[in-house]
């Protein structure tokens, strides 16, 4: 989905009118943090999805099982 200008100049005046010219700036910086922390914990969740990956195919297959000597 994208947006062109015409959207986000209605978005942008129908927040001004909601929130006041006061209240943007601080809606602005919360709305970018929490961006910012969510793409942090998809960096993190990503890099522990990669790993778990790399761990697995480091491990050596497992071949035929040696055949115990049968007891006297």
């Amino acid at each position: 989905m994208n947006l062109g200008m015409p959207e986000i100049l209605v978005i942008l005046v129908v927040a001004l009118l909601i929130f006041g010219p006061k209240k943007l700036p601080e809606l602005g910086r919360s709305l970018g943090q929490s961006i910012r922390e969510f793409k942090r914990g998809a960096q993190e969740i990503r890099e522990e999805l990669e790993k778990s990956v790399e761990v697995r195919d480091e491990k050596p297959a497992p071949g035929p099982k040696p055949q115990e000597e049968p007891k006297a």
